[in-house]
């Protein structure tokens, strides 16, 4: 039981210093008024919140007591630290916050609780109140200006962000060119008295000036209707250029290649114009075998020429394509009916090859062959050797006799798989010996 004591005050403890005693030190600022400001409400310094508003209180003068909590990290403030209530937007009426600007680490310290003087806090300045010096014709001049700006830049918010990018430059180089005219104060007091006369002479032609003006107008108008498609002109515009600065470098060159191609052509004016007045019959007789061919490709009225046979070629393959599998299937269901006759192949062959000798040449007299007669003087030796033999010994050599049960295939080459001759599994009554 003690052990469990103990155990459960070590938990408080922990607990009363982890939630009960928060980090950070609360200070009192006093200022005119609370500016919009609520409980909850951020301190920051620098931009980042270190702190907030835990109460507003109202002092026996009429002036706003603010309490805020600052963090830890940031504690003892100061003397010299400044507290003024900053609007970071209009999106809310609300929307407040405090910003701290802390005084020197060598200055005295504030304590914890503190009652920071009017003299360190900043009131804030609405833009109410610098619209509220402006009189009411001027007012609404400016209402008009935000309003035309407005609707000057809808939908071109990305191009204005773009030409934002260049402002400094921009800026920088408007320097440098009043840099440059204050160093040529002769050149500009010229300027500026030509200046004088030139405004001087268009004032004498007011009248033409003002129609300018007014046309001027006009194209402007015209322009503004067309904003969308000015826009996308400009945009398009740097990259027609670049490509119209790489076309005018090489014209040059193509001029002066040009130039020599003219030059190298001229010994061959003669021989080209004899080929042209004598490629004019040729093109004369060409001229219907052209015309005909056009119309092998295209010929008006309907399944006429080979534009019509492409237009039919998918329907005739999405035919083909049904009917392959159907074809597939009655080759396959076949094999077995024509399989019998694949071993009668060689003696089917020359039969048809012995009755297309019977219908062959022939005369007055009949059918006619041309025999060449072969007498070997030699025969091959047991040893491999080449021996004497008479005409009859030699042509009756290797001549077999007696050979009745011949099996089919037996006239061919024997197969590497030994199909041939074929035997049927021995159930044919032959003999596979008996070879030509």
């Amino acid at each position: 039981m003690i052990a469990i004591g103990a155990l459960a005050l070590v938990v408080l403890i922990i607990a009363y210093l982890l939630f009960g005693q928060p980090g950070g030190a609360t200070y009192k600022l006093e200022f005119a008024e609370a500016d919009q400001l609520v409980r909850g409400d951020q301190v920051q310094v620098g931009g980042v919140p270190v702190g907030s508003v835990t109460n507003i209180e109202l002092t026996h003068d009429f002036k706003a007591l603010v309490t805020i909590h600052v963090e830890s990290s940031l504690v003892p403030l100061h003397h010299g630290t400044v507290a003024q209530v900053r609007v970071p937007s209009l999106t809310t009426v609300a929307n407040r916050y405090i910003q701290l600007t802390l005084g020197p680490n060598n200055y005295p310290a504030y304590p914890s609780g503190a009652h920071l003087p009017a003299s360190a806090t900043r009131e804030v300045t609405d833009l109410d109140e610098l619209f509220n010096t402006l009189n009411p014709k001027t007012r609404k001049g400016l209402q008009g200006f935000i309003q035309g700006t407005a609707e000057q830049y809808v939908g071109q918010s990305k191009s204005l962000g773009t030409s934002t990018e260049y402002f400094p430059p921009a800026l920088s180089a408007l320097t440098h060119f009043f840099s440059e005219l204050s160093d040529e104060q002769p050149v500009l007091t010229s300027f500026l008295v030509e200046s004088a006369k030139a405004v001087t002479t268009i004032g004498a032609r007011q009248e033409s000036l003002a129609d300018l003006i007014e046309n001027q107008n006009k194209a402007f108008h015209a322009i503004g209707l067309n904003q969308t498609d000015l826009a996308k002109a400009l945009k398009e515009l740097p990259g027609t250029l670049e490509q119209g600065n790489k076309t005018f470098a090489g014209v040059p060159a193509t001029f002066a290649a040009l130039g020599t191609f003219v030059k190298e052509s001229r010994p061959t004016t003669k021989p080209l114009t004899t080929l042209i007045e004598r490629l004019r019959p040729l093109l004369t007789t060409a001229t219907p075998v052209v015309r005909n061919l056009s119309e092998v490709f295209s010929r008006p009225g309907p399944d006429n020429d080979l534009t019509d046979f492409v237009e039919a070629l998918p329907a005739l393959v999405k035919r083909l394509t049904t009917a392959g599998p159907v074809t597939v299937t009655a080759l396959k269901e076949t094999v077995p009916i024509t399989a019998v006759f694949g071993p009668y192949a060689p003696d089917l062959v020359s039969t048809v090859r012995t009755f297309g000798a019977a219908a062959g040449y022939y005369d007055a007299d009949g059918h006619y062959v041309h025999l060449n007669g072969v007498f070997p003087d030699f025969t091959l030796g047991e040893d491999g050797t080449l021996r004497p033999a008479s005409s009859s010994q030699a042509a009756l050599e290797g001549l077999k006799t007696g050979q009745l049960r011949r099996c089919p295939g037996a006239a061919t080459q024997p197969a590497s798989d030994g199909s041939s001759p074929f035997v049927d599994g021995e159930l044919l009554d032959c003999d596979p010996t008996e070879l030509p």
